[in-house]
């Protein structure tokens, strides 16, 4: 049985608690527009359509819209009014969309085929001018706005969300700091105890020693002195472990006690196919470099026995005059034979791999190279015999250098090798993000406003310039000239008439005008007929908005 995931429960009420907004919403919008409402169409259709799209809007926001633009289309079909409340369910989904959608690019996309949509909605349907007005002027408000706002809400809390991650990885940093430090207080107190207390408990112990074969004492004595000599033995011994659990040999550098030629041959008696050759001048190196050269074997055999089983291991040891170069390469195992494991002790510890080699050759003032090699594997350690660096001193990280005050503050220069830490830089990237977000919230309205506000106002003033009050239009009287009415009359005829007025049976020779009977500007209202025979009022009628219907 296929396993469904259910969403949570706070997802869950959240897409209850929409639904049932907007379908209060469009209860009432049917509700308002009484008799002439189809029950199937205005009501059952809508509210079957919200159901399904507001879960939707939260994987695909973008279809969610369309369905619901979808519902504005069809009221454009509505002969009375093009508003319905369906406007309200479609800016709340397209401030989803700028909510839950991070790229512009497809959102806009969708947004301007939904207004594409309407307005061919109202080409094909031949809609009034009403109709047309508030497609150009309301649809786009509900689709750009609430998709702005939307975004700009994203851009906010990714910008705190960021903000909060930020906080959370420098309170990290400065425990990491407190901890380097106390770990380097740790490595100066094991370092004091080794060369104070450790000579001091070594010179007691020579004293001793050179007592215990005095000739002046006695058999007593003499035991005496050397059980105090073997105690002084054992302070040592636990004075080199506390050292060694204060300061870790492995990560700190301090010299080893086994050698390259101990390391290589406990490695062939375990099975391990390794050859082996130096080149050069054995010179004297520190125990420092020694140490660096024989970790540097070490991890590359671990990495070698671990990866590459069975594979023929070459190590070479070259000495020039101021450097010592190591060379550890590793074939790929035969395909014809089967990996093994090397039998027996364990090599050696590799401590961090290769991050952690590369950080102990850098710290003595040398180079690594790691990287594939003819199939297989190679590692080249490059080590000078005089160190350059003190051992033991992380290497302190680049900052952000802090800006020059003073009066050369302006003519300072900006250091190129600065480093900026990658968490500002995601933070500067979301506060940039954030404010193309604003920008663009209050650049698109406007950039909107310059392409659809000069027709929406060309629009609307023809609307309510050609409007012939129902008082007035009483007053006009047939048969008196144009020249005794033109102050009751309107500065324009009304330019949109429906055909069914524009074909509607009028005396032969007569010019007809057209004028509104309101001023709504998202209602479709009467119109008055005026017919002229030349200057002369001929007739008046009034011309219902509605389409009749025919028998």
């Amino acid at each position: 049985m296929p396993y469904i995931r259910m969403p949570p429960v706070r997802q869950v009420c959240g897409d209850v608690a929409l639904s049932s907004v907007l379908a209060a919403a469009t209860g009432y919008g049917f509700r308002d527009a009484g008799a002439a409402a189809s029950p199937v169409e205005d009501l059952c259709l809508p509210l079957a359509v919200l159901v399904v799209a507001v879960p939707l809007s939260r994987r695909r926001p973008g279809t969610a819209v369309v369905l619901v633009n979808g519902l504005c289309a069809l009221g454009m079909a509505d002969p009375a009014t093009p508003a319905n409340a369906h406007v309200l369910s479609l800016a709340a989904l397209s401030f989803l969309l700028g909510l839950r959608v991070a790229a512009a690019r497809r959102p806009l996309l969708v947004l301007a085929g939904c207004l594409a949509v309407v307005l061919a909605t109202c080409a094909v349907l031949r809609t009034p001018a009403v109709w047309w007005f508030y497609a150009s002027t309301v649809l786009p408000a509900a689709l750009v706005l609430p998709w702005l706002a939307g975004r700009h809400w994203r851009g906010r809390h990714e910008l705190v969300r960021e903000g909060w991650q930020l906080a959370r990885s420098l309170e990290e940093h400065q425990h990491l700091v407190a901890e380097q430090a106390r770990l380097t207080e740790r490595a100066d107190i094991a370092a004091d105890m080794h060369d104070s207390l450790g000579h001091v408990l070594s010179l007691v112990a020579l004293r001793a020693g050179a007592l215990e074969l005095s000739p002046d004492l006695t058999d007593r004595d003499r035991t005496d002195l050397a059980e105090l000599r073997a105690t002084i033995a054992d302070a040592v011994e636990q004075l080199r472990e506390t050292v060694a659990v204060l300061h870790d040999p492995a990560e700190t550098g301090l010299p080893v006690t086994d050698t390259v030629e101990d390391l290589l041959g406990r490695a062939a008696a375990c099975g391990v196919p390794v050859r082996w050759e130096r080149h050069g001048a054995m010179p004297i190196l520190s125990a420092l470099v020694q140490g660096g050269v024989y970790r540097a074997v070490q991890e590359a055999l671990t990495n070698a026995v671990k990866h590459a089983p069975d594979g023929e291991i070459r190590v070479r040891i070259s000495h020039a005059a101021d450097r010592t170069r190591v060379d550890v390469v590793n074939a790929a195992p035969p395909a014809d034979r089967p990996a093994f494991a090397a039998e027996g002790p364990t090599i050696g510890a590799g401590g961090r791999g290769l991050t952690g080699l590369r950080e102990r050759v850098t710290v003595l003032g040398g180079s690594l190279w790691t990287g594939p090699h003819q199939g297989g594997f190679r590692v080249t350690a490059v080590f000078p015999h005089q160190v350059a660096a003190c051992p033991g001193t992380p290497t302190p990280h680049p900052k952000t250098a802090p800006a020059p005050r003073g009066p050369h503050a302006g003519s300072a220069r900006p250091d190129t090798n600065t480093v900026v830490p990658e968490s500002v830089r995601r933070l500067a990237s979301v506060r940039n993000a954030a404010r193309r977000r604003s920008v663009a919230a209050f650049a698109a309205p406007v950039v909107a406003a310059a392409f659809f506000v000069p027709s929406a106002v060309y629009l609307a003033w023809q609307l309510t310039t050609s409007v012939l009050p129902p008082s007035r239009f009483d007053e006009l009287t047939i048969g008196r000239p144009r020249a005794e009415l033109a102050s009751l009359l309107p500065d324009h005829a009304y330019p949109y008439p429906p055909d069914h007025a524009r074909f509607a049976p009028r005396p032969p020779g007569v010019r007809c005008e057209f004028y509104r009977s309101g001023r709504d500007l998202l209602t479709e209202v009467d119109l008055y007929r005026l017919c002229w025979s030349g200057n002369t009022l001929t007739t008046k009628d009034t011309v219902s908005a509605s389409r009749p219907t025919t028998p």
